[in-house]
C-alpha cells in the first residue's frame, strides 16, 4: 500500500492545517504523483530533506497562508533534513503542488519547477524545539490509498461543478420564464390600452 511517513496537524491557528511528509524518496514520489491543487510543497533549498506538503483550506492560496503555519512547515522540513537539521540560517523553498515538474528522466522523488517565479523562500535561522515537540504530539502515521483519495476528491469536484452548471441552467431558465412573462404582460397591457383607446 502507498502511505505517508507522517501526518502532522498545525494547531497554531483555527481551523487547523494538515501537513503530510514523505518518509523516503518512494513516499515522496507518491506525494508528488497524487498531490492536490490545494497542496503547498516545502523542501530545504539545495540540500536533501523530506518533502513536506501543507494542504490549504478550500479557496485559500499560497499568498494568504498564515505565517505561523508557514513557520511550522519550515521547521518540520529543516528538522527532517540530515544536513539542514545541523545548520543555522538555511532557506526553505515552497511552491504550489501544481508548480512541481516531474519528467521521466528524473530520479525517484526528484522534481523541478514549471515556473521558477512561483517558488517562494523562507529563511530559518535555527531549530525551534518547542515548535517541533508540539508538531510531534500531533503526528499520526497512516497508510491511506493516495490514488483513491485523489480520485475521490476529483469526483467531488466534478459533482460540485455539475451542481453549479445545473444551478446556472435553472437560473437561466427562470430568467427566460420571467422575460417571457414580462413580454406577455406588456403585450396584454398594450392590447388593453388600444381597446380602451378605440372604445372611448
Amino acid at each position: 500500500p502507498t502511505y505517508y511517513g507522517g501526518i502532522n496537524i498545525s494547531l497554531v491557528v483555527s481551523p487547523s492545517y494538515t501537513i503530510y511528509m514523505g518518509k523516503d524518496k518512494y513516499e515522496n514520489e507518491d506525494l508528488i504523483k497524487y498531490g492536490w491543487p490545494e497542496d503547498i510543497w516545502f523542501h530545504v533549498d539545495k540540500l536533501s530533506s523530506a518533502h513536506v506538503y501543507l494542504r490549504l483550506h478550500k479557496g485559500q492560496t499560497i499568498d494568504d497562508l498564515p505565517k505561523e503555519v508557514l513557520i511550522d512547515c519550515a521547521q518540520l522540513v529543516k528538522a527532517n533534513s540530515i544536513q539542514g537539521s545541523k545548520m543555522n540560517n538555511i532557506n526553505i523553498v515552497y511552491t504550489p503542488w501544481s508548480n512541481l515538474k516531474k519528467t521521466g528522466d528524473m530520479d525517484i522523488g526528484q522534481i523541478g519547477f514549471h515556473r521558477q517565479k512561483d517558488v517562494k523562500i523562507i529563511a530559518v535561522e535555527k531549530k525551534i524545539n518547542e515548535m517541533l515537540n508540539r508538531l510531534e504530539k500531533t503526528k499520526d502515521e497512516r497508510f491511506p490509498d493516495l490514488a483513491a483519495e485523489k480520485e475521490s476528491r476529483e469526483r467531488e469536484e466534478r459533482n460540485e461543478k455539475k451542481a453549479q452548471m445545473q444551478e446556472m441552467k435553472r437560473r437561466e431558465k427562470d430568467e427566460m420564464k420571467k422575460k417571457t412573462e414580462m413580454e406577455e404582460l406588456r403585450y396584454l397591457v398594450s392590447e388593453w390600452s388600444q381597446r380602451l383607446g378605440t372604445s372611448s
